[in-house]
C-alpha cells in the first residue's frame, strides 16, 4: 500500500473542478464542486439514518438503485434541507450535469452542505454547472475538495494504490465536515474513487462494512447531519479481474478503502469546530468487539473529556465515567487508564482506581495537539479506537452565529 498524491483524482479516468457559483456570498469561496469518471461506473453509497434528511440524499438514493453512477455534483453554502423545492432542484442539477458532460441525469450523484432550511433556487445552478465542468482537470481534486467545505479549516483528502493481480489499482477520495459530526451510517461527505474493478453488490458489502469501523467512530459534537452520505464510485479502468464475490482480491481493496477511510476520519477529527487539539481513544482487551466500540465512542463523545482535555485537566474520572454509561459489557474494577501524546505516557487509573502520578507531567502530555487515550479493560482480547477533538470556547462562538 502506497501512498500517492491526487485525492478523487488519482485512480485512472477521474476528473474533478470546483468553482464559485454564488451559493456563498464571499466571491473568494469555492461552492460547487463535481467529480467525473470517462466512464460509467459501478457505485455504492451510505447514507445518514436522520429521520430528517436532505433533499439530494433521497434523490441520489433513488440515482444509485442500479448501482451505476458517473459523475458527482455537490453545493456547500446550503444544505438543500427542509425545503419546498428541494427535491426539484436537487433533480434539475442533475438534469444540468447530464447536459454538461453528455450522461443520463440518473447517473449524477448530487450531495449539499451548509445551513439547514434556507431558501434555495435553480440561479447558481444554472450559471454554474457549466463552469464547472469546463473545470473539470486531473489535477482538480484540490479545487473540489475546498469547493464542498463550510467551517472547515483545511481540505481533506488522500489518496493509496496498491496492486492487484498483477495490475495497480488506485483508490482515492476527499471529505468534507467539522461540525455537526456523529454519524451513524457515514459521515458528513465523502466522496471515494477507484479504477478497480469490482460489482456494484461488492462495493456495496464493501463500503458499509468499512464504515463501522471508520466513520462511526467519529465524533466531534454528537449532532447526526441530516445530509450525512459517503459515495464510491469504481470505474474499473485499471483492467483487474473484477471482484465478484469474498477472497484475497476483496480482502486486499478492503485493506486500501481503510487506509483511505481512517486517514479522512482522522482528518474530520482534527478539524472539528473549534479544536485545538485531536483525540484517539484507544480501547484493547474488550469483551467483544462491541464492547469495545461502545466504550471508546463513549469516551470520544463526552463533553466533560473533550473539554477536560482542552484543559490538558488529566481528569481520569470522566473517561471512567462515559465507560460506565457506555453500555460496554465489563468489570469496571479492571479497567487501566492512560494518556499518551508525543511527550510521553502517563498512566492515571489502575484496575478502577486512582495511582500516584505526576499532575506536571500528565499536563506536558496533555498540552500537545495529538493525544491518545488508553484504555484497558481486561476483560478479553477485542479493540477498537475512536477519533474526536476536544471542546473549547470557539466551538460555541462558531455555531452561535453560524447562521447570522
Amino acid at each position: 500500500m502506497e501512498k500517492v498524491t491526487g485525492g478523487v483524482t488519482a485512480a485512472k479516468g477521474f476528473t474533478a473542478g470546483g468553482v464559485h457559483c454564488g451559493i456563498r456570498k464571499s466571491r473568494s469561496k469555492r461552492d460547487l464542486a463535481l467529480i467525473f469518471s470517462e466512464v460509467p461506473a459501478e457505485a455504492a453509497a451510505v447514507y445518514t439514518t436522520n429521520l430528517v434528511k436532505g433533499a439530494p440524499l433521497l434523490v441520489t438514493k433513488a440515482h444509485l438503485a442500479d448501482g451505476k453512477a458517473q459523475a458527482c455534483v455537490v453545493n456547500s453554502g446550503n444544505a438543500n434541507t427542509c425545503n419546498a423545492n428541494g427535491t426539484l432542484i436537487a433533480e434539475k442539477t442533475c438534469a444540468l450535469v447530464g447536459a454538461a458532460l453528455g450522461i443520463p441525469a440518473e447517473d449524477v450523484v448530487v450531495a449539499s452542505t451548509g445551513v439547514i432550511g434556507q431558501p434555495m433556487t435553480m440561479e447558481p445552478f444554472e450559471r454554474g454547472v457549466p463552469a464547472v465542468a469546463r473545470d473539470l482537470s486531473k489535477d482538480g481534486s484540490d479545487r473540489a475538495a475546498e469547493a464542498i467545505m463550510t467551517t472547515d479549516t483545511v481540505k481533506k483528502e488522500v489518496a493509496v494504490s496498491f496492486t492487484l493481480g498483477g495490475k495497480t489499482v488506485t483508490l482515492g477520495g476527499i471529505a468534507k465536515g467539522s461540525g455537526m459530526i456523529h454519524p451513524n451510517m457515514a459521515t458528513m461527505l465523502v466522496f471515494l474513487t477507484t479504477d478497480c474493478a469490482i460489482s456494484a453488490p461488492m462495493l456495496q458489502k464493501a463500503l458499509s462494512t468499512d464504515v463501522q469501523s471508520s466513520f462511526n467512530m467519529v465524533s466531534v459534537d454528537g449532532d447526526t447531519s441530516t445530509n450525512d452520505m459517503v459515495v464510491i464510485l469504481a470505474n474499473g479502468l485499471a483492467g483487474n479481474e473484477p471482484i465478484t464475490e469474498e477472497g484475497e482480491a476483496f480482502s486486499l481493496f478492503m485493506q486500501a478503502l481503510n487506509s483511505v477511510t481512517v486517514a479522512l476520519c482522522k482528518a474530520l477529527a482534527a478539524d472539528g469546530e473549534g479544536a485545538t487539539k485531536f483525540l484517539e481513544c484507544a480501547v484493547t482487551g474488550a469483551r467483544s468487539l462491541a464492547d469495545a466500540k461502545k466504550a471508546a465512542k463513549a469516551v470520544i463523545c463526552s463533553s466533560l473529556v473533550k473539554a477536560a482535555m482542552f484543559g490538558s485537566d488529566a481528569n481520569w474520572g470522566r473517561v471512567l465515567c462515559a465507560i460506565g454509561y457506555s453500555g460496554a459489557e465489563t468489570d469496571v474494577t479492571k479497567i487501566d487508564v492512560a494518556f499518551r501524546s508525543a511527550k510521553g505516557s502517563i498512566t492515571v487509573c489502575e484496575m478502577g482506581a486512582s495511582v500516584d502520578f505526576s499532575e506536571e507531567t500528565a499536563k506536558e502530555i496533555l498540552s500537545e495537539k495529538e493525544i491518545t487515550i488508553a484504555v484497558t479493560m481486561h476483560d478479553g482480547d477485542a479493540s477498537s479506537v475512536a477519533w474526536g477533538s476536544d471542546l473549547t470556547y470557539d466551538y460555541v462562538r462558531i455555531n452561535g452565529d453560524y447562521r447570522t
